[in-house]
């Protein structure tokens, strides 16, 4: 099982000197990847009346791409978006970020993808929040040409690239893409076309369900399901029996990598999180 964190954007904030202590701090203890996700509008709550979306726009959090090129700078760490909203990004552009994020890391991407719930920010970026899940699927496909073929001829639904290409290319390619689902379609989707998936549930029966829709759209395209890894996620807790326990149900379901997270747990500052990652992986070696 390969273990990393779960960078805590919304709670150590903006401070670059924050953001590269944290990265460091979690290189040096042994943790191979960290994951973040991502936001690029909050909504205002004063606005938008009724508003219940677990983010709003007093929550900091830092665009991946170039958040990744400044920690690539400086850690050895492989970086995951855990997710990223695909269908709300012009695809060409979201494949030229990704791919120099891949060439300044040395090949340690893995790019997340997923459809995103907040409706405000879709209409802010002039995307369709109701066609999300059909664009999902032509942007896998696009931008998997577009970190492999020099000269690419492709159109989707809403996008046209005649005989173009990014230049530098990846490191690898393709970049690996993971899918973020938790309803049957999604979970279904990941299976026919990802790299691997993460599960937005804990492991109960709730995953063996979701890994059997996994495996279901997997067979549906001739694949075996037993290629396509998945990463769990546990959420730090003061008691280091609990977080033993939940780490535990992970590797009896074989997970392959697994993050932890330490956002919500009122941990304060970036010394608060380093604090608890560094007990973390204490466990996690038991």
């Amino acid at each position: 099982m390969q273990i990393g964190v779960v960078f805590p954007q919304i709670e150590i904030g903006g401070d670059a000197g924050a953001v590269r202590a944290y990265a460091e701090a979690a290189a040096g203890l042994g943790y191979r990847h960290l994951l973040a996700y991502d936001h690029v509008l909050g909504a205002d709550p004063k606005v938008h009346a009724g508003w219940n979306g677990p983010y709003n726009i007093a929550h900091t959090f830092h665009e991946p791409m170039v958040l990744f090129g400044f920690l690539a700078a400086f850690t050895d760490l492989e970086l995951v978006s855990g997710i990223v909203i695909g269908p709300q990004r012009q695809s060409v552009l979201l494949a030229k970020q990704a791919a120099q994020v891949d060439v300044f890391s040395r090949g340690r991407l893995r790019l997340g993808l997923g459809l995103g719930w907040n409706r405000v920010e879709y209409e802010a970026l002039g995307k369709d929040f109701t066609t999300r899940g059909r664009r999902l699927e032509e942007q896998v496909t696009l931008l998997r040409k577009l970190w492999t073929e020099e000269s690419v001829t492709h159109r989707t639904t809403e996008e046209n690239v005649v005989g173009a290409g990014i230049c530098p290319m990846p490191v690898q390619r393709p970049i690996p893409i993971w899918l973020g689902a938790a309803s049957p379609p999604a979970l279904r989707r990941a299976g026919r076309i990802a790299d691997g998936w993460f599960p937005m549930m804990p492991a109960d029966h709730r995953f063996e369900e979701a890994r059997a829709h996994v495996a279901e759209g997997a067979r549906a395209v001739g694949r075996d399901p037993a290629t396509v890894p998945f990463e769990a996620r546990v959420s730090w807790a003061d008691s280091g029996a609990k977080l033993e326990h939940h780490i535990e149900k992970w590797r009896a379901v074989e997970a392959p990598y697994l993050s932890i997270n330490t956002m919500g747990a009122g941990l304060g500052g970036v010394d608060g999180h380093i604090g608890a990652i560094s007990k973390a992986v204490e466990v996690w070696r038991r």
